[in-house]
């Protein structure tokens, strides 16, 4: 899924989720060092977290598969 500038859809209609105020936002806006996504739709985007929070757990348990643990 191309996200860049020009791509289907464009930024403005894609969504982001805001780590400082847990707020979603339609374009991108406030700072980068807080806002996740781009997310197709408001409810991805709202998910952000808990996403986040699953892959990092599956990639945890691909660690320690890997470690033999």
């Amino acid at each position: 899924m191309s996200t860049g500038p020009g791509a289907d859809g464009g930024e403005d209609e894609q969504y982001w989720y805001d780590t400082s105020t847990g707020e979603v936002h339609r374009g991108r806006s406030g700072s980068w060092s807080h806002r996740m996504g781009p997310y197709p739709t408001r409810e991805a985007a709202q998910e952000a977290l808990e996403t986040a929070r699953r892959r990092s757990d599956a990639w945890d348990e691909e660690e320690r598969r890997e470690r033999g643990e």
